[in-house]
């Protein structure tokens, strides 16, 4: 099954990155939120997927019994998730103030700030 996950994860990784090398921002977008869930399933997996009892110390017990599941992992994706979550927000709410202020989503039409007719600065000193 880990196995299973590892390949799902690498056409994750793949994919959001043919995403984020596109030049429309609301590619870049998807790519954004798709490597977040690479990261999170990656997470998830290195935890291992077996069932065991939860990380809780019972009562009248001073450590943890050898079968408990590893409690990192699980702290790693819910930080993971809400960080991810908000940077997709940030940028979500980015990309629709750029497309109304400058009508496209093609980052190669964005440059504005550049000037079209002036010559290229010098490659060398």
């Amino acid at each position: 099954m880990e196995t299973l996950f590892a390949i799902l994860v690498g056409i994750l990784f793949s994919a959001a990155i043919y995403l984020l090398l596109s030049k429309q921002s609301v590619r870049v977008l998807l790519g954004i939120a798709l490597l977040g869930s690479a990261v999170n399933l990656l997470l998830f997996t290195s935890g291992r997927l077996t069932r065991e009892i939860p990380p809780i110390i019972a009562a009248g017990l001073d450590a943890l019994p050898n079968n408990t599941a590893n409690p990192l992992p699980q702290a790693l994706i819910l930080t993971a998730i809400v960080i991810s979550f908000s940077f997709f927000a940030f940028l979500l709410v980015l990309t629709y103030r750029a497309f109304q202020e400058l009508g496209t989503d093609n980052t190669d039409e964005m440059r504005l700030a550049e000037p079209k007719n002036e010559p290229m600065p010098p490659t060398g000193y």
